[in-house]
């Protein structure tokens, strides 16, 4: 029984080697072509939309930051300026 699981695993897996080695190279970009084939790709107008979106998404979120990081920064300034005081 364990000498037939051998047999069949080892027939499976090429051998080392150049050969092995091209073969296996050969087979992923085989394996990749006809998963590429099975993509659904979008549609340019649903591409564009995305794009804004991400676009719009990422200044609202800078300008977000920029206020948290002005109000933080006097916050803090405050607080440095009314214990020097002391």
């Amino acid at each position: 029984m364990a000498a037939e699981a051998t047999a069949v695993s080892g027939a499976s897996q090429p051998k080392g080697g150049i050969g092995a080695w091209l073969s296996s190279v050969k087979e992923y970009f085989d394996d990749l072509k006809a998963e590429m084939r099975r993509v659904t790709w979008p549609a340019k107008k649903q591409v564009q939309a995305t794009t804004a979106v991400v676009i719009a998404a990422i200044f609202l979120f800078a300008a977000y930051f920029a206020v948290v990081d002005l109000v933080l920064g006097r916050a803090v300034n405050q607080i440095f300026q009314t214990l020097a005081r002391r």
